[in-house]
């Protein structure tokens, strides 16, 4: 099973790494490859807005890089109704070329499993055994096993015992008994006699009618099979259910299709099954064995608009990264061979992602041509950020001229709809676009808000700052930093909480009053420069 590449952008996702892994996915599909967009949690109100506008499907959400069962190949689970009996297992073994079947009910529920070990071993188990799974046996399941017939169905209780004519017939214990007969009718009414509960006719002999009246009368079971007498006592004890011999799911390691492979690996260092039913609510979907797990594949993974650790999707080194596309600092990333790596000084990932759509000679969509621009607008605070260079404008001139695009108008649109903090709970100003950083060993979180007055800021300071230091208790920053940007360039405000507080007020103090300013190129490098 082939696995799609997942075009991924960093948590808490901001407008431009959802649209880049929109548009790059895009391109790689055009270039013939199987890559999903995805995305590392809930989308802010801005991206929200681009989303609904364009029409667009939501990313997939993912929260680990791990591998599940379900995106490996294993084995399709060979099934069997608990009732059947063990003739057709066996049957359905050699037919499937496998040892373990999978027992379910009548609606399709897992049960248990049973072993081509189990069906042969019956043959070789002591009478005393066998008998009591005859016992419990249905009548029907012997018809079907001896490919016979009722001539009658009696009510009598069985042992379990199987009994053939022979000199000492009527020194044994007939009660219940299963009586194997061929025409000799003399014999059939002493076993009646006896209180037989069972009498099967071999070789198609059919009962004259006053024997069927006393069976009847008796309340035996007549049961006529084209059969000798030697294949009937071999083909019976075949006539047993799946259900008395099968091990109870109780007691059997099964996996769910949703568990990671290492999970299940290290469940299976505890055993030594060859095989393992997969199941998801309580359905089979398929068996799993060791050299599945060695055969399976990591997940493939293209990071966008971050190369950080801390930034990546959980468990990064678990997966395959196959390329990276980024306009920030180098990280701390590792990969464990080369691959394409395109880091640009530019203002927005969906910038870098336009150039390659361009020397690729694939022209976009214009929805995605749409999406790039609500991507570098966001990035660029429409081309007025510090962030922003002339490849950027370059864009902006190509995609107007080429799609008709009106940037000025959909920033307008965009800004106007989403940039506010009025109304909105204090967790999802926090974490509307956050980044994480490590720098010089320090643990640094910085989150970046636009909005149309800073006055609005005013309002919930005090009380802001309070909930930066609760949440900063449990997550154990050495700064948490909030960056409250007015959306017209009317400078910034600055919160923050952590130990680092007052190291690092002078470095940031600077950019209070600055038109736009840049967590990537301002913020970042200065607090970088302070922390020497």
């Amino acid at each position: 099973m082939a696995l799609p590449v997942y075009v991924i952008g960093h948590k808490h996702p901001d407008t431009d790494s959802i649209c880049s892994a929109i548009a790059l996915a895009e391109l790689k599909q055009k270039q013939g490859i199987d890559a999903v967009a995805a995305r590392l949690g809930h989308l802010n109100s801005e991206t929200n807005f681009v989303i609904e506008k364009l029409g667009l499907d939501y990313p997939l959400y993912m929260n680990t890089a791990k591998c599940t069962l379900e995106e490996i190949q294993i084995d399709k689970a060979v099934t069997i109704n608990q009732k059947e009996t063990i003739r057709h297992g066996w049957d359905l073994c050699v037919e499937n070329h496998v040892k373990t079947l999978y027992a379910v009910d009548d609606v399709g529920e897992y049960m248990g499993v049973v072993t081509i070990n189990d069906i042969s071993t019956i043959s070789m188990q002591d009478v005393n055994i066998t008998k009591d799974l005859l016992k419990k046996t249905p009548l029907s399941n012997i018809v079907k096993a001896l490919k016979g017939e009722f001539l009658y169905e009696g009510h009598q209780e069985r042992s379990g015992y199987v009994r053939i004519s022979d000199k000492r017939l009527m020194e044994r214990d007939l009660k219940g008994a299963i009586m194997v007969l061929d025409d000799h009718e003399d014999d059939m009414l002493k076993s009646m006699a006896h209180g037989c509960a069972v009498i099967i006719c071999t070789e198609n002999y059919t009962p004259t009618d006053f024997m069927l009246d006393m069976a009847k009368t008796k309340g035996v079971t007549l049961i006529k099979t084209s059969y000798n007498i030697m294949k009937v006592i071999q083909m019976i004890y075949r006539s047993i259910p799946v259900s008395l011999v099968m091990t109870d799911k109780s007691k059997i390691v099964s996996f769910n299709k949703t568990e990671f492979i290492e999970d299940v690996e290290h469940e299976m260092l505890k055993t030594r099954h060859s095989n393992y039913p997969v199941v998801f609510q309580n359905r089979l979907v398929g068996s799993v064995a060791r050299y599945h797990l060695l055969k399976s594949e990591k997940r493939k993974i293209i990071l966008v608009d971050h190369n950080e650790v801390d930034q990546a999707i959980n468990d990064i080194e678990t997966a395959e990264i196959v390329e990276i596309v980024d306009h920030h600092r180098i990280g701390n990333i590792e990969t464990s061979h080369p691959i394409s790596f395109r880091n640009m000084s530019v203002g927005s990932t969906c910038t870098i992602v336009e150039m390659m759509y361009r020397e690729n000679g694939i022209k976009m969509s214009p929805t995605v041509a749409k999406l790039v621009a609500y991507g570098v607008i966001s990035d660029t605070m429409n081309f007025h950020s510090p962030t922003c260079t002339p490849v950027d404008r370059l864009l902006k001139e190509r995609l107007e001229k080429e799609y008709g695009l009106d940037f000025d108008a959909m920033a307008k649109e965009l800004f106007e709809n989403t940039a506010t903090i009025r109304g909105k709970e204090f967790k999802d100003i926090l974490y509307n676009d956050t980044k994480e950083y490590l720098l010089s060993g320090y643990r640094i979180s910085i989150s970046q808000v636009f909005t149309y007055t800073l006055e609005d800021v005013d309002k919930i300071e005090k009380q802001f700052v309070q909930f930066m230091e609760e949440q900063n208790k449990a997550r154990n920053y050495d700064l948490m930093m909030m960056v409250f940007t007015n959306v017209e360039g009317n400078g910034s405000r600055f919160l923050y909480v952590g130990k680092l507080s007052q190291s690092v007020s002078a470095a940031i103090s600077k950019f209070s009053d600055n038109g736009y300013v840049s967590r990537k190129k301002q913020i970042v490098p200065s607090l970088a420069a302070a922390l020497i």
